[in-house]
């Protein structure tokens, strides 16, 4: 099945399966609900072209990512490819970072380096604790499309500033906990649609210039030992998600930062295409 949610007439949030380029109404519920046979029979059908979408689920209890899981990306952000005797790195995003397809994104006074990282998101689609990798699979409801937008500088604008051991690293973590920095869609494929999720195509342009191009054979970290590795220390939910990382092209490498005006394109194999608009900050 493929899921999305969009804007009704009346300003609520429907449901709805897509069958091509025709849309099943499912009305208002999660995309995790049971969906039976007679509620598509039953559901009107709409063009899908005329539906204003948004974010595919925003009943998030957690929303996790993972730092550093393409080998190339590592080295790209100056660190070392250090072997393969690796843990996974694990941080979260707020659910106010979620936005929906074709959403707009505006520069904040604090956003000094604004960057993007195209990323395969999972869907987890029922409660899992200490899984085994051999098993986690099974708790994987979907797949859907994320652009894990990151303030590469934040707080280097404050002069003199009295730095603490550990600084860098919250300034790192708090500049991927900006509203809007979690792009998600357009829609969620159930796993029964996605053959192999580690062999599929993934890119970013940005004003149509194709910046990361690579594909998700290249994480070192798969899915199914991801979420044994989370589960080992905490429960999940239905309707977490698990961003797996991104490959190389970031802006930061390249040192060329997000600006007002910016359309950036998120494409993986199978689950369609995210676009992102930049908006520049008015008070600037």
């Amino acid at each position: 099945m493929r899921l999305l949610r969009f804007f009704a007439a009346d300003g609520s949030v429907h449901l709805g399966l897509r069958e091509g380029e025709k849309v099943r109404d499912l009305g208002i519920r999660e995309p995790l609900d049971q969906i039976s046979a007679e509620d598509t029979a039953t559901a009107p059908l709409l063009r899908a072209a005329d539906l204003h979408l948004d974010a595919p689920i925003r009943s998030v209890p957690k929303l996790l990512a993972l730092a550093g899981n393409y080998r190339k990306h590592i080295v790209e952000s100056g660190f070392s490819d250090a072997g393969s005797r690796w843990t996974p790195q694990i941080f979260w995003k707020p659910s106010t970072s979620i936005l929906g397809p074709g959403g707009k994104v505006t520069l904040r006074f604090n956003n000094v380096f604004f960057d993007w990282e195209a990323e395969l998101a999972v869907i987890i689609g029922r409660r899992t604790k200490d899984i085994p990798a051999s098993e986690a699979m099974s708790c994987v409801f979907g797949y859907t499309i994320i652009n894990d937008l990151s303030e590469r500088k934040f707080n280097a604008q404050i002069e003199n500033r009295d730095k603490r051991e550990f600084d860098p690293f919250f300034d790192w973590l708090m500049g991927k906990w900006f509203d809007g920095s979690a792009p998600l869609g357009p829609e969620i494929v159930t796993a029964d649609e996605i053959g192999d999720p580690h062999n599929l195509k993934i890119s970013l342009s940005l004003n149509g210039e194709r910046m990361q191009d690579s594909n998700t054979s290249n994480m070192i970290f798969r899915i199914p030992e991801t979420i044994a590795a989370i589960s080992s220390v905490l429960t999940l939910e239905p309707g977490d998600i698990i961003a797996m990382g991104t490959p190389e092209g970031v802006g930061f490498a390249r040192g060329r930062a997000l600006r007002g005006g910016d359309h950036l394109r998120v494409e993986i194999e199978g689950l369609g295409q995210l676009d992102t608009f930049i908006v520049e900050d008015p008070s600037k």
